[in-house]
C-alpha cells in the first residue's frame, strides 16, 4: 500500500512540476510569435491528443487547452514546416474563387494528382489559410487520418485577416465566413499567397524567428533565477556554522553508540580543546584513525559531560556520524542571482561535457528522466514548499539549457538551421530539415530510454 501512495505521490507533484515549468516554456513562444505577428492556431498543455478540454479565443483565434497526456506541452506556430510551390498560389486561388471545393475536383482544375495537391494543401491549412471540411453526414470527423472529400476557404474580414491576425474585424461589411468565396487583393494570387506568407514563421524575418525560439527556454531561465532569488531572499538558507555544536547524529553512527547527542557542544576531543567544527573533525579524525578508545567531553544542559569513542563499537565506520549545526541567512536579491548564475554556469558545463565523448558515459549516467524527477518532486514537496521550489529552479535551468542543445527538434536545433540558413543565404531544404530532425529525434530518444532505464532501476527496483 505504501509503494502504490508512493507512486501516486511521485505521479502528482512530477506533473504538477514539470507541466507548470512546460506551459510557462511554451508561452514564451507563444508570447514572442504573437508580438511578431505570427498565427498561432494551438496552445496545449499536455501532448497532442484527440481529448481534449480547450477554449478558442475570439482575440486571437488561438485554441488553448489541455489535454490528458501531462508529459510536455506544444504551440503550433503557422508556417515553421513544409515549403511552398506554385501549386500553392493556383490552389490558394481556386479555393478562394470555390469557397468549397472537393479536392479531386481542385486536383483536375489545376492540373495535377491528388498526392501533390495535398502537399500543398497541408502547407497552407498549416498557415491557416485554407481548412479541411469534414461532412458530418458522409461520416467525416476532425480526428480522422486521411484527408476529408473537400476543403475551404477560411473565415476573413473584408481586408482577408483571418481569426488568428491582429485587427481583425469580422463585423465589417464584405466580410466572409468559412466555406464561402472571397475576392483576390490587389495584385492576384501571388499577393494573396505573400501576405498569407507574412502571418507565418517563414514570412517573418531572422531576428524575430530567432526571438521566438529562443523565447522558450529564456523562460526557463529566468523562472529558474526568480525562484532561487524567492528561495533564497524570502525564505531564506540553512548555513552550516563552524562551531562544535552537534547539529544531528546519525542513526547507528558512532556517535551515537557513544552518547553523543543534538545540540551537544563538544570541548574537547582526547584531551584536547576544540573551538571550531573543523579543529573538533581533525581531532576525531585523527583519533578515529588511531582504532583504539579515546574520551570526549560534551557540555549538555550547562553541564560537562565526559564520554568515551570507541572505534570498535561501529567497525570498519569512516565519519563520525553527526552533522553541524546551522543558521538560517537571508542573501540579498544581488547575492541571491549570484547564487543563481553560478548554478546556471555548472549546468551548462555539465551539459557541454555530453558532446565530449569521454564524459558523455558519466554525463548520461549523472542525468534523470521524468520518473527520476518526479520521486524528487515528490520528495522535495514532503520536505516542504522551500525544497520544492529550489528542485523546481533547478529543473527549470536545466530544461532551458537541454533545450538550446544544438540537435533537432530542439529549440537549439531548430536555432542551428535559422543559422545556417542565414550563412548560405537562403533557406535550408526542407528534405535537409527532416533528415536532421530524425537524426535528432533518434538520438534523443535512445538518450531518454538510457536515462529512463537508469532511473527504473535506480527509483524503483531499488538498484
Amino acid at each position: 500500500m505504501s509503494a502504490l501512495v508512493g507512486a501516486l505521490s511521485a505521479i502528482f507533484w512530477g506533473a504538477l512540476m514539470l507541466s507548470a515549468l512546460v506551459f510557462l516554456h511554451e508561452g514564451g513562444h507563444y508570447v514572442a510569435a504573437r508580438a511578431f505577428g505570427m498565427r498561432v492556431t494551438e496552445f496545449f498543455l499536455g501532448m497532442p491528443c484527440r481529448w481534449r478540454l480547450s477554449h478558442k479565443s475570439a482575440d486571437h483565434g488561438t485554441e488553448v487547452g489541455v489535454t490528458p497526456i501531462l508529459l510536455g506541452g506544444y504551440n503550433r506556430i503557422c508556417g515553421m514546416e513544409g515549403a511552398t510551390s506554385d501549386l500553392a498560389t493556383r490552389a490558394l486561388a481556386a479555393i478562394a474563387a470555390h469557397g468549397r471545393v472537393r479536392i479531386d475536383d481542385l486536383a483536375s482544375e489545376l492540373g495535377c494528382n491528388v498526392e501533390e495537391l495535398c502537399a500543398q494543401l497541408q502547407v497552407l491549412c498549416d498557415w491557416a489559410s485554407v481548412e479541411p471540411y469534414f461532412d458530418e453526414a458522409a461520416g467525416e470527423r476532425p480526428s480522422q487520418k486521411d484527408w476529408p472529400a473537400s476543403v475551404q476557404t477560411v473565415e476573413r474580414d473584408v481586408n482577408l485577416l483571418t481569426a488568428f491576425d491582429s485587427g481583425h474585424d469580422f463585423s465589417l461589411p464584405g466580410s466572409t465566413k468559412a466555406g464561402e468565396p472571397h475576392a483576390l487583393p490587389q495584385g492576384g494570387a501571388e499577393a494573396l499567397l505573400e501576405a498569407e506568407r507574412s502571418h507565418t514563421y517563414q514570412g517573418k524575418g531572422f531576428l524575430a524567428r530567432v526571438v521566438t525560439l529562443v523565447a522558450g527556454p529564456l523562460v526557463n531561465l529566468v523562472v529558474g533565477m526568480a525562484l532561487i532569488v524567492g528561495v533564497f531572499s524570502v525564505g531564506g538558507i540553512a548555513v552550516a556554522q563552524n562551531v562544535p555544536i552537534i547539529g544531528g547524529v546519525e542513526q547507528g553512527s558512532l556517535a551515537e553508540a557513544s552518547g553523543v547527542q543534538e545540540q551537544d557542544t563538544i570541548v574537547s576531543v582526547a584531551g584536547k580543546e576544540v573551538s571550531t567544527w573543523e579543529d573538533m573533525g581533525d581531532e576525531l579524525h585523527a583519533q578515529m584513525q588511531a582504532c583504539s578508545a579515546f574520551n570526549i567531553v560534551v557540555e549538555r544542559g550547562g553541564e560537562r559531560l565526559d564520554l568515551t569513542v570507541d572505534p570498535a563499537d561501529a567497525a570498519g565506520a569512516q565519519a563520525f556520524g553527526v552533522t553541524a549545526s546551522t543558521e538560517v541567512v537571508h542573501p540579498s536579491p544581488a547575492q541571491s542571482l549570484g547564487i543563481g548564475w553560478s548554478y546556471l554556469t555548472q549546468t551548462v558545463s555539465f551539459v557541454a561535457q555530453l558532446f565530449q565523448p569521454a564524459h558523455t558515459a558519466e554525463v548520461v549516467s549523472q542525468s534523470t528522466s521524468i520518473v527520476g524527477i518526479s520521486v524528487m518532486a515528490s520528495q522535495a514537496a514532503e520536505s516542504g514548499a522551500q525544497s520544492f521550489l529550489f528542485l523546481m529552479a533547478g529543473i527549470s535551468m536545466s530544461l532551458g539549457i537541454m533545450n538550446l542543445i544544438p540537435i533537432p527538434p530542439l529549440d537549439g536545433g531548430k536555432l542551428l538551421i535559422e543559422v545556417i540558413g542565414l550563412v548560405i543565404r537562403r533557406p535550408v531544404p526542407q528534405r535537409a530539415q527532416t533528415f536532421l530532425s530524425y537524426l535528432g529525434l533518434v538520438l534523443a530518444l535512445m538518450l531518454f530510454v538510457a536515462v529512463l532505464r537508469q532511473d527504473i532501476v535506480r527509483f524503483v527496483m531499488g538498484g
